[in-house]
C-alpha cells in the first residue's frame, strides 16, 4: 500500500512539473524599447534555486510562472533544487550569489520562520531583498479516512483524550506547515508529536497511510488526494476559506481562535542587489502571473493571488520574523 501511494504522488509531480530548463525564444532584438533597467538584466541565463525538493509547492509555482518569462525576457531559465539543512543550503547559496539579478531565491515564508526555530547562516532581512509574493496557497488540515474523524472538534477531542499519543507531520522543521499545525496546537490546547519529512508528498504518504495523523499540507499537493476521498479535508489553517475549497472551514471558524496560519512563496535577491535590476525582476514576473494561461494553471493548483511591490514585500518579511520567533517560543521550539 504504501508503495502504490508514493508511486501515485511521484506520478502526480511529474505531470505536474515542467522541465527544469527553459529556453526562450530568443535574444532582445535591436528594435525592442529598452529602459535602463531592461539593458542590465538579464544579460545571461538565469538560476532560480528552490530550497526543497521537486513537487513541493515551493517547487511547482516557478515552474509554472518562470516558462512565460523566460520566453519573454529572451533568457533560459534554470530551475533547481536545492533541498537540505531546513531550506538552509539553498538560501545561503543564494545570499552569497553575486548581487546582478541573475541568482534568484524562490523560498515560502519558512524564510522568516526557520531562522526562530534553529539557528540558520543567514539573516531574512539583512541577507535579502523582496521582489514579489508569487502566491498564497492555503494549508489544508487532511487526515486519512480510516482514522473516522469527521471533524476539527473530533480531532481535537481524540488527542485530548490520550495526551500526546497524536502525532502530525510537517515538510521539514520551522516549515509553515509546521508553524501551522503548532499554532493549532497552542489554540486547541493538546499534546502531540511531530514527525518531520523531506518534502510535501512523503508526509502526505504516510498520512494518506495511516502513520501519521494528520498534516497541514499545501492545496497544491493534497487536492488531487482529496478529490479521490484518499483524505479528508477537515479545515483550512489560513485566515480565509480556500477558493478552490469553499465547503471546507478554517481552524477559526471551526472554534479555535488565534490558530490560523497565513502560507505565501515569494522571490527574493541578495540584499545589494541593485533597485534597478529588482523593479525589472518584479515587472516580468508579475507579467507571467498576469498572463491568462498562468492564472488558470495556478488555480487548478489552489493557488490564490497575491502580488506584492518589492517594498511592501521587504516590509512584510521584517514584520513576520519577531512574529514566528514568538510563535516559537510559545510552542517550546524556538532556537536556543
Amino acid at each position: 500500500m504504501h508503495r502504490w501511494y508514493a508511486w501515485r504522488l511521484a506520478a502526480l509531480v511529474a505531470m505536474a512539473a515542467t522541465a527544469a530548463v527553459w529556453t526562450t525564444v530568443g535574444p532582445l532584438t535591436a528594435e525592442t524599447p529598452q529602459t535602463s533597467a531592461a539593458k542590465v538584466w538579464p544579460t545571461k541565463r538565469v538560476q532560480i534555486i528552490v530550497p526543497f525538493s521537486s513537487g513541493s509547492a515551493t517547487d511547482l509555482l516557478p515552474r509554472t510562472v518562470f516558462e512565460h518569462v523566460a520566453a519573454n525576457v529572451g533568457q533560459t531559465i534554470i530551475i533547481e533544487n536545492r533541498p537540505g539543512g531546513g531550506g538552509a543550503i539553498g538560501v545561503s547559496a543564494v545570499a552569497k550569489a553575486d548581487p546582478d539579478g541573475h541568482t534568484i531565491l524562490v523560498h515560502s515564508n519558512a524564510l522568516v520562520t526557520a531562522p526562530a526555530i534553529q539557528h540558520m547562516p543567514y539573516h531574512p532581512v539583512q541577507d535579502f531583498a523582496g521582489v514579489t509574493t508569487l502566491g498564497n496557497v492555503p494549508l489544508v488540515l487532511v487526515i486519512s479516512p480510516d482514522k473516522n474523524i469527521k471533524t476539527v472538534k473530533e480531532l481535537v477531542a481524540a488527542a485530548k483524550a490520550k495526551p500526546g499519543s497524536i502525532n502530525y507531520a510537517a515538510a521539514g522543521i520551522g516549515t509553515p506547515p509546521h508553524l501551522t499545525a503548532e499554532r493549532f496546537r497552542l489554540a486547541a490546547q493538546f499534546e502531540g508529536q511531530l514527525v518531520p519529512f523531506k518534502g510535501a508528498p512523503e508526509a502526505l504518504t504516510e498520512v494518506i497511510t495511516g502513520r501519521v495523523d494528520f498534516y497541514f499540507c499545501p492545496l497544491t499537493v493534497a487536492m488531487p488526494f482529496i478529490r479521490e476521498g484518499k483524505v479528508l479535508a477537515l479545515a483550512v489553517g489560513g485566515s480565509k476559506r480556500a477558493s478552490a475549497l469553499p465547503e471546507v472551514p478554517t481552524t477559526l471558524e471551526a472554534g479555535f481562535p488565534e490558530s490560523d496560519f497565513d502560507f505565501w512563496i515569494g522571490m527574493m535577491v541578495p540584499k545589494k542587489t541593485p533597485r534597478d535590476i529588482v523593479a525589472r525582476i518584479h515587472q516580468e514576473t508579475v507579467k507571467g502571473l498576469q498572463d491568462s494561461s498562468v492564472k488558470e494553471k495556478l488555480s487548478k493548483l489552489g493557488v490564490e493571488d497575491m502580488i506584492m511591490q518589492p517594498d511592501d514585500f521587504d516590509a512584510r518579511i521584517a514584520r513576520e520574523a519577531p512574529i514566528a520567533v514568538a510563535l516559537a517560543k510559545a510552542a517550546g521550539i524556538a532556537a536556543k
